[in-house]
């Protein structure tokens, strides 16, 4: 593994340039604290993509505003708690998320588990962009977005080039800023009595409750393929308790406040544009709030090429043992990660609402059966101990090129599922008699632990006894 020059003591610069990518941060070079860790997590769900989120209570599922506010905090509450535990990992391995997955799938099955995330980074960083631009259309006018996009994604390509310092810097920044605004927000909506008009279509409806609360649970497990791309700088000693509750009180605090916004401006939302709602709500206040959200959308989206491009590397690195990863390889994955992102927006923007709904949804159900996996295996089974260095050898070392185990646990996982799914494109045979409340998820998280946690614990033992 080659070696590298101290990259983040230097007290001369403001910012550092990221060469780490994705080796192992040593000891003496994790910087990183509780406190910048809070604001990592808290900033990044301060983005107008969140306010759409909590919009889709009301405008989607038929939400009452108390009842989409009570599965936003059930399903928040609920999937923080993996994010955090996943998060936790990162000061003990000091490697990326996905990287991890090589310990229960093997050097070449934990790229594929990678490969399926860069395509989530991927979805988030073209829905980020196109609620960016129609926050950006909503202050200045017109409907043509093209040109928001673009200008978005070159921004968060700009920012992400640099890497994890500028990142975490910039995201402090404007979660201070933004969480400010969307409380001065909140307090305007609900002050305006055009909020509190009466809906009669809206109240409670068990499949629609449980549809807000599976996306709350989703919007936190979507972090929990990155979230030790950020914890891996906290101190190994102490750090993994650090890393759990600043990552959980920040992705909670920060996601349940601007969903409560949205679930507030789902109640005027129509024709799918809740950031024309938001303008609308807040008055004269309303640009001012649109262009911060827009402006912090696009520079907070670089996290999702950030660690989109951690995967990419992970996946390129199994390629060919010629391959090395180093920075050039890494601005230019860069590059064409948020080329890809730009142009999946431009061609989907027209119809987002519907495919931002369903790609959450689907989100849910590829991301559960990895996370249920992956936490039996670090905590119960291994309990953190994991042989770092032969997660990059090609070979996989204790490891393996391919884990049958994990990846046959996995599968299950995912066909288990399926009676019980409920998409727009497709709905599962049971999920007529069960009201069409969506519990593929917990199936899909529940079968593949004890199916991985018991049949690995045997193999382990098996190799014990030899």
């Amino acid at each position: 593994m080659p070696e590298y020059p101290n990259l983040t003591t230097s007290t001369t610069k403001i910012v550092t340039f990221e060469r780490r990518h994705i080796r192992p941060i040593p000891d003496d070079e994790r910087h990183g604290t509780r406190r910048g860790l809070f604001f990592v997590w808290l900033g990044i769900n301060m983005l107008p993509l969140t306010v759409v989120t909590g919009a889709l209570g009301p405008s989607l599922f038929g939400l009452s505003l108390g009842w989409t506010i009570l599965a936003v905090v059930i399903g928040n509450v609920v999937g923080g708690l993996g994010a955090a535990l996943h998060a936790s990992q990162g000061p003990q391995l000091g490697i990326p998320q996905m990287l991890q997955a090589r310990g229960q799938f093997g050097y070449y099955g934990g790229s594929l588990l990678a490969l399926i995330a860069l395509v989530m980074f991927l979805g988030f960083f073209a829905s980020n962009l196109v609620v960016a631009a129609q926050s950006f259309a909503a202050v200045f006018g017109g409907e043509d977005l093209n040109g928001a996009i673009v200008v978005c994604a070159l921004v968060a390509l700009a920012v992400a080039i640099f890497g994890y310092d500028l990142v975490r810097k910039l995201m402090a920044v404007f979660s201070v800023v933004i969480g400010a605004l969307v409380l001065i927000s909140i307090v305007i909506a609900v002050a305006n009595p055009v909020t509190f008009v009466p809906h009669a279509d809206l109240g409670y409806n068990t499949a629609g409750f449980f549809g807000m609360l599976a996306i709350g649970v989703t919007w936190q497990l979507a972090y929990a393929p990155y979230v030790s791309d950020y914890s891996r700088y906290l101190p190994r000693e102490g750090g993994a308790k650090q890393a759990f509750w600043a990552t959980y009180s920040g992705l909670v605090l920060g996601t349940v406040l601007v969903m409560i916004l949205g679930a507030l401006v789902g109640l005027t939302t129509q024709d799918g544009d809740a950031m024309a709602a938001l303008g609308a709500l807040l008055g004269g206040f309303g640009p001012v709030v649109l262009f911060a959200f827009g402006v912090a959308s696009a520079i907070m989206n670089s996290s999702n090429i950030y660690s989109g491009v951690m995967c990419s590397l992970t996946v390129l690195e199994t390629i060919s043992s010629r391959i090395s990863i180093n920075t050039s390889k890494r601005v230019v994955m860069t590059v064409v990660y948020a080329l890809l992102a730009m142009a999946g927006a431009l061609l989907g923007k027209d119809d987002f609402l519907v495919i931002f709904g369903d790609f959450v949804t689907i989100l849910l159900y590829v991301l559960i059966p990895w996370s249920a996996i992956n936490l039996v295996d670090y905590f119960i089974l291994r309990k953190g101990h994991y042989a770092v260095d032969d997660m990059f050898r090609r070979d996989g070392g204790v490891y393996g090129r391919w884990d049958g185990i994990g990846l046959v646990a996995y599968l299950i996982g995912m066909l288990v599922q399926i009676p019980f799914m409920v998409t727009n494109m497709y709905t599962g045979p049971l999920a007529a008699p069960l009201g069409f409340v969506d519990v593929a998820w917990i199936v899909g998280f529940i079968v593949p632990a004890v199916v991985y946690g018991l049949w690995k614990r045997a193999a382990i033992a098996r190799g014990a006894a030899q």
